[in-house]
């Protein structure tokens, strides 16, 4: 059994990559679409088969795996769980600037869909006079730090924030079951098999979600327009956030000029990402926030998507793409403005 499961695991991986051949086939693009399979290949195998106990949870933080348009402002910190049980969470909310916890039930597999089955923001957090946070995550509600799970829950997804890197502190989380068993289960053949069909169906299943959400995105380039959150909610987006989503394309010499009136809430954020909504290198100037940002005296942003700088601020690198993805984020806002966008010549902008 063991033999076969991975002969079929390595089959479905090779399937997987028909969704990067039916991409963009610039070498850069199929070159980091490539890379985004091995990448999600390494995150579903450790969730899958490492990480996978529901009764011995472990929070991971995703590193450099970028699913969805990541925000490169996040810590995102993720742990496996069943909806039929308890755990507690603990831990230091420190100083980062927004903090939530969501319990999921993960469809990607099957649907695409990663459904919210409980939320709680850093505002609703009650914290102890040393400090310290206990949130108990349980389908029964509890006085104190509650967060609810459903039957199907699946996981436990944490969003820390940052308007600033250089001063603020990200929490440190722990997560443990109530009332579990006293030593994981071992190894068996049937659970190998298991994992890694459900590890091979999930690289397969986020890759093709997130390409259909491109393809939709192109049919209206170069805007940001509201394509309706329900498919963004249903992916196991924030429900505190009103995402902005869109597809960009440029000639060389070009510029894509993003306009809108800011509002007032506690985190925004505009970021490029590649065909495969990929956040680019975070090391490039490839997104502005609250924080970054340079707003105009009447209070409203502009942004500048180019190959070079113009010298007008709130300038985003297109790291040597001449296409790609982006998305604009208002979170926790009563008002959502949609930006008005052009493409210009770049020289009309020095």
């Amino acid at each position: 059994m063991p033999d076969e499961a991975w002969s079929q695991f390595c089959r479905a991986l090779e399937k997987a990559g028909e969704v990067v051949l039916s991409g963009p086939d610039t070498p850069l693009d199929r070159a980091e679409g490539h890379r985004y399979l091995a990448r999600l290949t390494r995150e579903m195998l450790y969730s899958c088969l490492d990480n996978a106990d529901p009764d011995f949870p472990r929070f991971h933080e995703l590193d450099l795996v970028k699913i969805g348009a990541d925000n490169p402002d996040n810590v995102y910190l993720s742990a496996n769980i069943r909806g039929d049980r308890t755990y507690r969470i603990t831990g230091r909310r420190g100083t980062i600037a927004y903090f939530s916890i969501g319990s999921k039930a993960n469809r990607y597999a099957k649907d695409g869909t990663m459904a919210s089955t409980g939320e709680l923001s850093g505002a609703d957090l009650e914290v102890a006079p040393d400090g310290t946070v206990e949130i108990i995550a349980s389908a029964a509600e509890q006085p104190g730090n509650w967060l609810p799970l459903a039957p199907d829950s699946t996981g436990l997804v944490v969003r820390q924030t940052y308007l600033d890197r250089t001063c603020e502190v990200p929490g440190q989380w722990h997560v443990e079951r109530v009332g579990g068993p006293p030593a994981p289960a071992g190894l068996t053949p049937e659970f190998l098999a298991k994992a890694l069909q459900r590890a091979s169906l999930s690289v397969h299943g986020t890759a093709a979600t997130f390409a259909h959400w491109t393809r939709t995105f192109m049919k209206r380039p170069n805007e940001l327009p509201d394509f309706g959150q329900e498919m963004f909610q249903r992916a196991g987006g924030d429900p505190e956030i009103f995402y902005l989503h869109g597809y960009w394309e440029l000639a060389p010499g070009e510029a894509w000029v993003v306009e809108t009136d800011v509002p007032d809430c506690p985190y925004w954020n505009f970021q490029l990402g590649n065909w495969w909504m990929e956040s680019l290198d975070h090391h490039r100037r490839i997104t502005v926030n609250k924080h970054t940002a340079t707003l105009s005296p009447d209070g409203r942003l502009t942004i500048v998507v180019a190959a070079r700088d113009p010298g007008t601020g709130n300038w985003i690198d297109t790291c040597g793409h001449s296409s790609g993805t982006a998305l604009l984020r208002w979170l926790g806002a009563g008002e959502h403005p949609i930006p008005q966008c052009r493409v210009v010549p770049l020289e009309e902008l020095r």
